[in-house]
């Protein structure tokens, strides 16, 4: 900027955590600002509060005690000397009370006025504002009516199958699909929970849900002297629970480019947005396009934005902010090669989110990775299940997909399961190869885990029994073990054989182990692996698959009970917060037990058999982790 260009501001404060907090406190540095790094009690020794200059408390580690919490914020930007907040993304980022409430307090809020947000903040309002504005946009009813008859006739006139949404906030909250009239009922009490739990609003809206569609966003941004330029797209299309996994810029001919463009300008500018924001749209199969949303804040995926056109849109953020105008104009934009994003999470094979300690963290080397965690680090339960971004960038989409397929390959996390196979998986299928992905891609393209192959169960049980002890050679000649993996269970006999193993016909030798790296001889050809182990648990990367092995063979026999199938266990880490069984009930399959909620997504238990509950252990309000058993019911 221009000597003449004076700074509204000297320090920021960031009021968020994880891997948004860190990249924006490296731009801010770039930018020559004093930085403020805010923490929850889970968060004291995280990565971004070492890297701000300095730290201040919240509070406790639930998000509404500290993240969430505007008067403590406030305060410690008052007690830092901050002159400006970045809210980043999740939290209070599109939240037009915290906007107003720093203004307020005079302090520079890094983001789109209260107005713009309050505008875009409720979708009902937010499309029957586009449609008047000239946007397409999904027939829906967007009323305050909020009936359960009045949901019904609507979602009869528009016609099955509807979606049904939170009109406030986004991410997956509060969003059901709905096939048939029998599901309405159902869905639209699962959604208001969950989006007044997520949001504090349970506002529901319905519209046709166009399924087989492209999930397409334009990244727009606006400055303070009435200058909005788009930046291009990103394909969203391929999500989980309708949260995003993989993103990747450009994916549209040069006149749709153009079209949905100049829309996303449009939307923009009848709000009087400033600063960045994205503009969402689902594109059907025959090219239309309609307005879903807009989030008015700096999104995960602005990595590969970013990549391609060259510009960092974190410290264009706090330029605007700063009362300078865009140094650039829509003429200007121009898009080089190609870039994809994959969001490595702590979840499972069902995507649902996973806790516990990280024992280990390899990021991958020659590509982006923008990350907030590391190892001896921990995953909560009380925020998001991302743990990194890998952004790779190419000449083309093709050489932008190997990148991060291999990327993804040397990834290493051991502690806790992640979606790093899944990722691979999807970026192999040849829908993703082939360039035409939609939002039904994981429904055509399903993820399992599978059986462990038989080398991988003779490796773990060889480890288990120590041969990458210091002295390999030492004690046991031979040994039973009794192995578990990802609900596959195996008895594997392993002995001596010469200088190598023999573990049920397979001969394995030559292991030698450096730190977590392995490597070893199988039918006369070398291979790698990585492991850890923690006691009776090995987390073992090997032949494209990273696995978690239980060590069972001095652990009890399983219950007659269990081994019956009545066994129901929570699915993920979170809190109980219904319960609606208790010992000595008859219950039949299906019917709903309790309800887990973790990181504001709810899941109801269902009985999985007829019978009667021997034993209950969900208590409503306390804390349960993922595979804890709940319940344990008697077949009748």
């Amino acid at each position: 900027m221009g000597d003449d260009m004076s700074a509204r501001f000297a320090s920021l404060l960031v009021a968020n955590r994880g891997e948004i907090a860190c990249r924006i406190l490296r731009a801010a540095r770039a930018e020559g600002l004093r930085t403020v790094g805010v923490y929850s009690d889970a968060d004291s020794d995280a990565p971004h509060v070492r890297l701000a200059d300095v730290a201040a408390r919240l509070g406790p580690s639930p998000p509404q005690q500290s993240y969430l919490s505007i008067p403590a914020l406030l305060e410690a930007a008052c007690a830092t000397g901050a002159q400006a907040v970045h809210p980043g993304y999740g939290f209070l980022a599109e939240s037009a009370g915290f906007a107003e409430a720093v203004v307020g307090a005079g302090l520079v809020f890094v983001g789109p006025p209260a107005s713009a947000i309050r505008a875009m903040g409720g979708k009902s309002a937010a499309k029957a504002r586009m449609a008047a504005a000239g946007l397409a946009v999904a027939p829906g009813y967007h009323g305050d009516e909020q009936s359960l008859e009045r949901f019904t006739q609507e979602a009869q006139k528009i016609g099955y199958p509807v979606m049904v949404k939170a009109s406030a906030g986004g991410g997956g909250r509060g969003l059901r699909i709905v096939r048939d009239a029998g599901a309405l009922r159902g869905a639209l009490d699962a959604a208001r929970a969950e989006a007044a739990s997520a949001f504090g609003d349970g506002t529901l809206l319905i519209e046709r849900a166009l399924l087989g569609a492209r999930h397409v966003e334009i990244q727009v941004f606006g400055d303070e002297q009435g200058n909005i330029v788009h930046l291009g797209e990103r394909d969203c299309s391929i999500q989980r629970r309708h949260q995003k996994l993989i993103e990747e810029a450009p994916a549209l001919s040069d006149d749709l480019r153009r079209r949905m463009g100049e829309a996303a300008v449009r939307a923009a500018a009848e709000v009087g947005y400033v600063g960045a924001g994205t503009v969402e749209f689902l594109l059907d199969v025959a090219g239309a396009f309609y307005f879903l949303e807009m989030n008015t804040r700096i999104q995960v995926e602005h990595p590969v934005t970013e990549a391609v056109t060259g510009r960092d849109l974190v410290r264009l953020q706090l330029q605007v902010a700063q009362g300078w105008p865009l140094a650039f104009t829509q003429a200007d934009v121009a898009l080089r090669g190609h870039a994809i994003e994959a969001r490595l999470c702590a979840e499972d094979a069902d995507f649902l989110p996973a806790i516990g300690p990280i024992l280990r963290f390899r990021a991958p080397q020659g590509v982006r990775v923008d990350s907030g965690v590391e190892t001896g680090g921990a995953v909560t339960a009380h925020y998001d299940s991302l743990l990194a971004k890998i952004i790779a960038h190419g000449g083309d989409r093709e050489e932008a997909r190997r990148k991060l397929v291999r990327a993804l390959e040397s990834v290493f996390v051991a502690g806790l399961t992640t979606n790093r196979d899944a990722l691979l998986h999807m970026l192999t299928r040849p829908d993703f190869i082939n360039g035409c992905p939609t939002t039904d891609f994981l429904r055509d393209n399903p993820f399992s885990v599978g059986k462990p192959s038989p080398l991988a169960f003779a490796l773990a049980a060889l480890l288990f029994v120590g041969v990458d002890a210091d002295a390999p050679t030492a004690g046991w000649r031979e040994a039973i073990v009794r192995l578990a993996c990802d609900g596959f269970e195996t008895i594997l006999h392993a002995a001596r054989a010469g200088d190598g193993w023999r573990v049920d016909g397979l001969l394995l030798g030559g292991i030698e182990r450096d730190g977590d790296d392995l490597s070893f001889v199988v039918d006369g050809v070398q291979r790698r692996a990585r492991c850890v182990r923690e006691g009776d648990v090995l987390w073992l990367d090997v032949e494209g698959a990273l696995r978690r092995f239980t060590d069972l063979t001095y652990a009890p026999p399983i219950r007659a009970e269990e081994q019956a199938g009545g066994a129901l266990r929570s699915p993920v880490s979170g809190v109980v917060v219904a319960v609606a069984a208790k010992a000595g009930d008859a219950v039949t399959r299906g019917q709903e037990l309790a309800v887990v909620e973790a990181m504001k997504m709810q899941h109801a238990l269902l009985c999985p058999l007829d019978g009667t509950v021997v034993e209950a252990h969900a208590v409503a309000g306390q804390t349960t982790i993922a595979g804890a058993l709940l319940f344990l019911i008697a077949e009748s």
